[in-house]
């Protein structure tokens, strides 16, 4: 009776958020028929307004718990080249920055929220299924996995190939997705036995190695690396946007620079070599080490190197930070989409950063 009275009169004074009742209800199951039959409802007063309605602060706990739908857009986007960094199922500054990207590309109205226009016009990018199932086999179990990461980088230099820790880290990378969202959607399926059949994200997965026959079409001739919105855009030669990407941009210690390069050379499965004139924070080594390749290598599966020494574009071992955290001065992708400009990309393609 008091819990009620209490809601009530919050109710009456606007306090109570639509999210927070919406919470209490039963949401949709994160199942792969949710996901796939997730479509778009506008507010009345968006639909009013034909504006995108800006959804509530939700409360802590609603926010752990991953979207059907926003896993459908994400899965979208990232078939689409407006990768969201990992899918995750939740609204965030990734997903938002996609979602502003394809919006300008199709030519809508601008903005960073889902609305019907821009949920029509991913769903006519295509007609397959936006989940897919994949049975792990004996060799995704076998590894072999790094059992210890050591968190100090010189330390790092001593563990030999920069494997995978665990499968549910190979796999979730493989399929672009957050380690949590896998778990979740495939919560009775143990990840360390095969012939367990997992529901994933259908998307491209994440290859290994060289890519044979790089730059593959559509080559890109220019890249633009924007410090504003921390995303980092893909040209053709004909000027045309191919692919749009989140990044972690630089940071204090080591600021992203300015004006204009050329990219030199693209190296997949890279070395990595520490110089002690970098003075990263944290790393107290005194003389150069270097670092065996693999996914989690501090540069990711790719360097694209610039002609600015010391600066590339790469990926990361730590994908779900793309974009929220800061980078050592250069510009970091998820692995996959680093990859993915990596195949595409000429040599002397021509990188523009732009903080305006």
């Amino acid at each position: 009776m008091g819990r009620a009275w209490i809601r009530g009169a919050l109710a009456a004074l606007g306090m109570w958020s639509a999210a927070a009742q919406a919470a209490e209800s039963k949401a949709p199951d994160l199942t792969r028929e949710a996901i796939e039959s997730a479509t778009f409802r506008e507010s009345d007063d968006a639909a009013k307004t034909g504006k995108a309605s800006k959804p509530a602060k939700k409360p802590r706990e609603a926010d752990k718990k991953p979207d059907p739908l926003l896993v459908k857009v994400q899965v979208l986007l990232d078939r689409a080249r407006f990768s969201p960094g990992a899918i995750d199922g939740r609204d965030g500054e990734n997903l938002r920055g996609a979602l502003a990207a394809f919006a300008a590309a199709q030519g809508l109205p601008a903005g960073d929220r889902l609305t019907r226009e821009v949920f029509d016009r991913l769903q006519a990018t295509g007609k397959d299924s936006v989940m897919t199932q994949y049975t792990i086999t004996e060799e995704d179990v076998k590894g072999p996995f790094v059992e210890r990461m050591p968190a100090k980088m010189q330390d790092q230099a001593e563990v030999g190939p920069m494997r995978y820790t665990n499968t549910r880290e190979m796999l979730a990378e493989r399929f672009h997705m957050q380690r949590d969202l896998l778990s979740a959607l495939n919560p009775d399926v143990p990840l360390d036995k095969a012939g367990g059949t997992l529901v994933v994200a259908a998307v491209p997965p994440l290859g290994e190695g060289k890519v044979e026959g790089a730059p593959v079409a559509p080559k890109v001739t220019r890249i633009e690396v924007d410090k504003r919105t921390k995303r980092v855009r893909a040209f053709g030669g004909d000027g045309k946007l191919t692919a749009d990407y989140p990044a972690s941009i630089g940071s204090s210690e080591k600021p992203a620079p300015d004006g204009s390069a050329k990219v030199t050379a693209v190296a997949f499965e890279p070395w990595y070599t520490y110089n002690p004139k970098y003075r990263f924070e944290g790393v107290t080594a005194k003389k150069k080490f270097s670092i065996h390749p693999g996914p989690n290598n501090p540069v990711g599966v790719v360097w694209i190197d610039l002609s600015i020494p010391s600066y590339g574009i790469h990926g990361t071992p730590d994908p779900e930070k793309v974009g929220k955290t800061e980078s050592h001065g250069c510009i970091r992708l998820t692995n996959w989409d680093a990859r993915d400009l990596a195949s595409h990309t000429e040599k002397g393609a021509k990188v523009e950063f732009l903080d305006k």
